[in-house]
């Protein structure tokens, strides 16, 4: 049997930045005639799965859909099983965070949880902030549209009392107020279940995002087929709308 290092050497050309859309857990417990949330707490061995490879062949930064700004629509049931299963990954793996040396970041409008959620997710931030092997990015009530308005709101702020000028209106200035600023935009976006769309995800920092698609549902996404779809990427030729090819570190 070969070993991880074998199994999964390092690619020549990697991610800074992988963003994925974990789509497919209904369809996943629907198949297997079990509860909706069933699916939700099998997607969190896919997490794992996919870290470790992460981990593995260094690639600084994860960003993962946990719950959109939309999601809220669904039955109410299912909600508050998300919610419990969310308060319940933030209190069992930040331990495992911490072991193998991952910084949790929590991304999305916090105002419509729970004050219990909110002190769970700050308090798992500032245990896991000293880590710098990997940058987890959990993007919860989180919509791209809400990111670049709430953006937008601040630099009216700042220009409406004269710390800023118009001319100061840059997209380097409405980058700083984005919920990932400080880190890479994603270089790759994956989405699993088959679905081919981004669904108001990271909408800004997309634009030159290389996407793949895949079948499987996110519970069954793990760590082979999180490695296939990095040589897919690593087999693209990325111009960002030039004629020459750039590398991922330009």
């Amino acid at each position: 049997m070969k070993s991880s290092a074998e199994k999964y050497p390092v690619l020549e050309l990697l991610p800074r930045h992988v963003a994925i859309i974990m789509d497919g857990n209904n369809r996943w417990a629907k198949a297997r005639k079990l509860p909706g949330i069933a699916g939700h707490k099998a997607g969190v061995d896919a997490v794992r799965a996919v870290m470790e490879i992460a981990l593995r062949l260094e690639i600084p930064v994860l960003t993962l859909f946990a719950f959109s700004s939309e999601n809220w629509k669904r039955p109410a049931e299912e909600v508050s099983g998300l919610m419990e299963l969310f308060k319940w990954a933030l209190k069992r793996e930040t331990r495992r965070l911490n072991k193998y040396g991952v910084r949790l970041q929590i991304i999305g409008d916090r105002s419509s949880f729970t004050p219990e959620l909110q002190k769970l997710m700050t308090k798992a931030e500032e245990q896991t902030a000293a880590n710098s092997k990997l940058t987890l990015v959990i993007a919860a009530n989180y919509g791209g549209r809400w990111d670049i308005t709430q953006a937008a709101a601040k630099l009216a702020e700042q220009l409406a009392v004269g710390e800023i000028t118009r001319e100061q209106l840059t997209e380097e200035a409405l980058q700083q107020h984005l919920s990932l600023n400080g880190l890479p935009d994603p270089d790759l976006c994956i989405r699993t279940s088959g679905e081919q769309r981004i669904s108001n995800f990271l909408l800004w920092q997309l634009a030159y995002a290389e996407l793949v698609f895949v079948e499987d549902f996110w519970p069954d996404f793990r760590q082979d087929a999180f490695y296939d779809t990095l040589k897919i990427f690593a087999g693209r030729q990325r111009r960002f709308g030039g004629r020459e090819e750039h590398n991922n570190n330009s």
